[in-house]
């Protein structure tokens, strides 16, 4: 019983491979199912038939099964399926009539024709609306053929209509074959296109829908680093991380303010625009994360939800590389502005601030200290904190300590980058 079973299973999944999509799988199977219900009803049909009058030859029936299976088994080997479905639908089509027009007329036959119906049916659950039009028509002129044959030719009387004659029963017999047939063909037909528009209608929506999500991915990203923005997406109500080892830099423009006084508001928004376009591309290119631009003033950190151990020589690398193109590149910086950079190293605390337009930011210490670096100094020049000069004094050349007093800190040492140190020759 298992192996009876099996091999249904194997017969009704015959051909269908595994990258096959749901559809044609679907397809697949119907066409093996179609078959399977065409040759144990023909075969049904004829044991039926024989048991009344009169007999006729069974070689057309048999060649029939034996066509039919042969294509399956040609169609399981090569797993051509174009192929195999339009063979199957054409057997479908015509071995009915030739049956039929065998045994002589529609009444001999008993309307075996009918049978070639599943023809077009086949092809509009298969091949596709358009196509199965093509059967369908091909099956109508097989019945307007058959009945014409049977108006002209036929001369013994069959079952009718109370005196009716018998062209007459013929016709009526032929046009009610066709209207039958095209009413169910109608109906299956539209139902196969609305439910194809429903499918393109879910497929679009789904498309829509996948659009908006990743401009909403997209602009979270923009505004929160990515494990926040999956913290935030996963449900966290309260988003804040505390940071032992922080690297944060503060860029601002210098004489900001009164450059922006002799311009339109468009030539402020363009200029800012273009430079801290430019600086998010050198962030993103360093591994640094921005936070945020204020006014004319643009903050970034390095150590924040990384796992790169040389983040502060990265700022740094980030803060030359800044200051190198404002320098050298006058498409960007066409009014040649300076900078002043501040970068400080220590604890921070992180997190989302707010319900509505919330922000991604950082406070402590080493925000304050990189701040008030940042508007005690000079113009091109980069300024450091101890600790961040104790991290890369093996690599980078400084200038100092000075001596600074910065509000809310007291006296502080500050120390000036020169550059890279050049690597000792082996």
């Amino acid at each position: 019983m298992a192996d009876k079973l099996g091999f249904i299973e194997h017969l009704r999944n015959a051909g269908i491979a595994p990258e096959d999509s749901e559809e044609l799988r679907l397809n697949k199977s119907l066409m093996v199912f179609a078959t399977g219900l065409f040759c144990f009803v023909s075969v049904v049909w004829l044991i039926i038939y024989w048991q009344f009058e009169p007999h006729f030859s069974v070689t057309l029936p048999l060649l029939f099964q034996v066509l039919l299976t042969a294509n399956l088994l040609i169609y399981m080997k090569t797993r051509n399926f174009d192929i195999f479905c339009r063979i199957q639908l054409s057997f479908f089509l015509f071995f009915p009539f030739i049956v039929q027009w065998g045994i002589g007329d529609f009444a001999s036959a008993s309307g075996i024709s009918l049978m070639g119906f599943l023809a077009p049916i086949g092809a509009l659950l298969v091949v596709g609306t358009r196509e199965a039009l093509a059967w369908f028509f091909a099956y109508i002129i097989l019945t307007a053929l058959s009945g014409v044959s049977d108006y002209y030719l036929a001369d013994t009387p069959f079952i009718a209509f109370d005196r009716a004659s018998l062209k007459t029963s013929i016709f009526f017999f032929v046009l009610n074959f066709i209207a039958i047939s095209a009413i169910i063909f109608s109906l299956l037909r539209h139902s196969v296109v609305e439910e194809l528009k429903t499918k393109e209608r879910l497929q679009e929506a789904r498309r829509r829908i996948q659009l908006e999500r990743d401009r909403s991915e997209h602009l979270l990203l923009n505004t929160l680093p990515r494990p926040i923005a999956a913290r935030l997406k996963g449900g966290s109500q309260t988003i804040a991380d505390g940071f032992t080892d922080v690297s944060v830099m503060f860029v601002d423009i210098v004489n900001f303010t009164r450059l922006a006084g002799n311009l339109t508001p468009q030539e402020v928004f363009s200029m800012l625009n273009r430079i801290f376009s430019s600086f998010d591309d050198l962030a993103e290119r360093y591994g640094m994360e921005k936070i945020k631009t204020i006014g004319d003033a643009y903050m970034v950190a390095g150590g924040l939800n990384s796992l790169r151990e040389d983040h502060t020589a990265a700022l740094v690398d980030l803060a030359i590389a800044m200051r190198a193109l404002l320098e050298n590149n006058d498409k960007v910086n066409d009014m040649h502005l300076k900078v002043r950079i501040g970068i400080g190293t220590g604890p921070v605390v992180a997190g989302v601030v707010g319900k509505k337009k919330f922000i991604y930011d950082l406070w402590g210490d080493t925000v304050n200290i990189a701040s008030r670096l940042t508007s005690e100094s000079e113009p091109d020049m980069i300024q450091v904190d101890e600790t961040t000069y104790e991290h890369l004094s093996d690599r980078f050349e400084f200038e100092g300590p000075q001596t600074h007093f910065l509000k809310g800190k007291g006296n502080t040492l500050v120390y000036r980058v020169i550059g890279r140190r050049p690597r000792a020759k082996e």
